[in-house]
């Protein structure tokens, strides 16, 4: 179970909405959000309805302005629950399909570069749990959420580019 709240205005001032579960078009609930508050659960944030666009993970806390999440626009328009899972494991595949050198990685991984010698992904495998991947390293730039099943494609899992930084599991902490 998770809990956040939206607020239209930075430092959780103004209009403001609860949401508790996913929800594919936060539009009819407000028109920006400039703060955000985590109660419970790890979410992850998305710039466009129907879970489209930029992402922006966020864990439990208090986030007084989009900046910092490292949003690019105080626009929210949809949000994903992810669900607590003990265990984690992906598989990475310098190759489309999971062809090439394949690694399977079970800890968080803030250079791949520095880990793996390289820094492209074509496709991979969530075989346990849910990772966020960053374009770059130590858990910078573009955010995509993975979770269990197969990306055989890096735009399977919404990336334009193959270019992968770091790898982070989605674990909630408290």
């Amino acid at each position: 179970m998770g809990k956040i709240t939206f607020y239209e205005d930075r430092g959780f001032q103004g209009h403001h909405y609860e949401c508790s579960s996913d929800h594919s078009n936060l539009q009819p609930y407000f028109s920006r959000c400039n703060s955000v508050r985590v109660d419970s659960g790890c979410w992850m944030l998305y710039e466009q309805p129907n879970y489209l666009g930029c992402q922006y993970f966020l864990r439990r806390g208090d986030y007084p302005d989009y900046q910092q999440w490292m949003g690019l626009s105080d626009a929210v328009r949809s949000c994903r629950l992810i669900p607590h899972a003990g265990s984690h494991r992906i598989r990475l595949y310098e190759r489309e399909d999971y062809r090439g050198q394949m690694v399977e990685i079970t800890e968080d991984c803030p250079s791949l570069q520095d880990r793996l010698h390289f820094n492209e992904i074509y496709s991979l495998h969530v075989l346990e749990g849910s990772w966020v991947l960053y374009e770059m390293p130590n858990y910078r730039g573009q955010q995509y959420l993975l979770r269990p099943g197969d990306y055989r494609h890096y735009h399977d899992w919404g990336a334009t580019s193959a270019r992968v930084g770091s790898l982070r599991r989605v674990m909630d902490y408290y």
